[in-house]
């Protein structure tokens, strides 16, 4: 059976303008409890931010310059296999559906992950499992593990004690959901010479002092395990493919670390890769 985008689409969305702050977006997120928005001007659609860009720039202040511009778009009449699609070969994971360019809804991977919950696909999980993941230990310092999740381009990761059992998962999410927005000052010293400079007399310098306003997101220095989610949900490498879907979608995850009958970790299921399943 076909499904269309504007079968399963988010039509009140939830969206961002500009001109605007990075402080209003991060509270849109964090109030709204999703990882990112559209943002409109004059009603038309001219980019989208997420959590993963506002961590990336952690001392811009103005969405114009951290929203990513002129985003990936779907028309509403597209079946949802096409959305899929877009969405992998894009590397995101919200798709803006737009008539003429006015915004009109939003197709997320999570939109997509609930027609497949409701697909009945008894089908393994194992083959969309990835096992080239990074695990965390459960002492690293947040602001470290905001860096693995940079460096290693991903959104979660499993948390590991130091017997090496699964004991948590930690996402950009809660790392927003515990951020700070720290204002500075800074000072810069302008010299008018430099060393080499055949007019500096005796190393003396004419210099400027410039003071500038910084701010930037700030995490506290806490080990992961005090952040962590606790209660993980997992599957199997046999587990089927719609009921990981459910999974997903029952508790609002967009991974399931995959273990073996010992808890040890085997690897880890991502929502962006079970939508896979729509274009084999």
């Amino acid at each position: 059976m076909s499904i269309k985008v504007e079968d399963v689409m988010i039509k009140d969305v939830v969206y961002a303008t500009v001109p605007g702050s990075r402080d209003d977006a991060l509270k849109t997120l964090k109030s709204e409890r999703i990882s990112g928005v559209p943002v409109v001007k004059d009603k038309r659609l001219v980019g989208i931010v997420t959590r993963t860009d506002l961590l990336k720039h952690p001392e811009e202040e103005q969405l114009a310059l951290i929203m990513t511009r002129n985003p990936i778009t779907i028309s509403p009449e597209c079946d949802i296999s096409d959305a899929a699609k877009v969405i992998l070969e894009g590397k995101i994971r919200r798709l803006p559906v737009v008539t003429d360019d006015t915004l009109i809804g939003l197709i997320t991977v999570a939109d997509i992950i609930g027609a497949i919950a409701d697909m009945d696909i008894k089908d393994s999980v194992e083959e969309y499992v990835r096992s080239d993941l990074v695990a965390i230990w459960d002492r690293t310092p947040l602001p470290v593990v905001m860096d693995i999740l940079r460096l290693s381009n991903m959104e979660a990761s499993p948390v590991l004690n130091s017997n090496g059992e699964l004991v948590g998962i930690i996402t950009e999410r809660d790392l927003l959901n515990v951020s700070e927005i720290e204002d500075y000052v800074e000072k810069s010293d302008m010299s008018a010479a430099s060393d080499g400079d055949a007019w500096a007399w005796e190393g003396m310098r004419d210099t400027m002092n410039l003071y500038y306003g910084v701010s930037r997101i700030k995490l506290p220095e806490v080990p992961v395990k005090e952040v962590m989610i606790k209660d993980v949900i997992t599957a199997f490498r046999r587990s089927e493919i719609s009921n990981c879907a459910k999974k997903m979608c029952r508790n609002r995850v967009d991974q399931i670390p995959i273990v073996t009958a010992h808890n040890k970790l085997s690897g880890l299921l991502l929502d962006k890769d079970l939508i896979r399943v729509l274009i084999k």
